[in-house]
């Protein structure tokens, strides 16, 4: 019965990375995967995919304050360059949780 359970909370968490990513394409999905992270939280505490969840959610908030200062910045400029490192840090870190995800390891733990 666990392992059911862990397959079916892994699939959630491989749903929400992907969410994520389309979130470049069609901005609500980021909101609709965070939401979904902080709904199954609890259900993945004490789990490997607890890292995964944690991981998600910093990442969005992280970007977000990244974006908004990016934005913010735009009339001097500087503001693109920070939005652009922002991207391919989000770009990194959804690909290196959707590897540790399918590879059956945690994130974000060392």
């Amino acid at each position: 019965m666990q392992a059911v359970d862990e397959e079916k909370l892994k699939n959630y968490n491989l749903i929400t990375y992907v969410l994520y990513l389309v979130g470049f394409l069609v901005g609500i999905t980021g909101l609709i995967a965070l939401i979904m992270n902080y709904v199954k939280r609890n259900d993945m505490r004490g789990t490997w995919l607890e890292s995964h969840v944690e991981w998600q959610i910093k990442t969005f908030w992280w970007c977000l304050l990244g974006y908004i200062i990016g934005s913010l910045l735009i009339f001097v400029l500087i503001g693109y360059l920070i939005i652009f490192v922002v991207m391919v840090w989000q770009i990194y870190r959804l690909v290196m949780g959707l590897n540790k995800l399918n590879a059956g390891q945690p994130i974000g733990v060392e």
